[in-house]
């Protein structure tokens, strides 16, 4: 069986990706998004279970949305991330690393993040586009999960270091494309996800369910402090930090902050006072 370092190596070389649950790599590799001669499988090194606030990075949302132990919004992010089949087959560490559902970079224009030179929603459409830190490019980050985590303050353990979850991402800029912080061969092991004392998840969709997030918000309340973060509306997700006066939405996305409004006020409201 594959070992830990060995896995770590062969994904440390050009052109090999990790694949566990394949939910995100599969499609992208068939879109030609991803380029990969060698997939390496990682479920055999990846640890897969819920041990109170330890959570392998291995386990699938449809483990995560139905363990007691897991917080309240982490729980119904993951019921509301997509269908019962991905559910069952993506895992919680593949779900923090999805690509954006731009569609100029999911129809490969020469976009910043694919190298170019110009933020083609900027001028073109961007009704489900960031109103956050949207001025270098203006994707959203559709986790859902990784919001919840983000506002429940998580921890992730890789192979190569300790980082609190918001340490994960990076907006893009020009001389970093880049969203993550991950290096070459470095994978996601498990994450250490607090207890709080009330927490919750609450999502805007297109559809009724299984529907990427126009907004969603996580409330999480610990002692007298209450963290929130969203999904949805920023290259990254996004820890509101005072109001959402900072917003900067672009003409014809403007309604994402009026949806913002109202789901922050419910899930505080939700989650009780500090």
């Amino acid at each position: 069986m594959l070992q830990l370092r060995q896995a770590s190596s062969l994904t440390d070389v050009d052109g090999a990706l990790p694949v566990h649950g394949g939910t995100e790599v599969v499609p992208l590799l068939r879109a030609g998004l991803l380029k990969a001669d060698t997939l390496v499988d990682i479920r055999g090194v990846i640890p897969r279970g819920i041990e109170g606030t330890r959570i392998g990075a291995g386990a699938t949302l449809a483990e995560l949305e139905c363990d007691p132990q897991v917080p309240a919004a982490l729980r119904e992010a993951c019921k509301l991330a997509a269908s019962p089949q991905l559910r069952n087959m993506g895992s919680v560490g593949g779900n923090l690393l999805q690509a954006t559902r731009c569609w100029y970079w999911r129809l490969d224009w020469p976009c910043r993040l694919h190298g170019g030179d110009e933020c083609f929603a900027h001028a073109g459409e961007h009704r489900e586009h960031a109103i956050f830190a949207n001025d270098y490019c203006a994707s959203a980050h559709p986790s859902d999960v990784a919001a919840a985590l983000l506002a429940l303050d998580a921890t992730l353990r890789t192979n190569q270091r300790e980082l609190p979850i918001a340490d994960l991402y990076r907006v893009p800029t020009a001389d970093d494309r880049r969203t993550t912080t991950l290096e070459p061969g470095e994978l996601i092991l498990e994450l250490n996800v607090p207890e709080p004392a009330s927490s919750v998840y609450l999502k805007a969709m297109e559809r009724k369910r299984w529907a990427f997030p126009m907004v969603g918000v996580a409330a999480v309340r610990s002692g007298s402090v209450t963290r929130v973060a969203l999904a949805g509306v920023a290259p990254i997700p996004w820890l509101l930090k005072g109001d959402l006066g900072e917003a900067t939405p672009l003409p014809r996305n403007a309604y994402k902050l009026d949806v913002a409004q109202a789901l922050v006020k419910r899930a505080e409201a939700a989650v009780g006072p500090g």
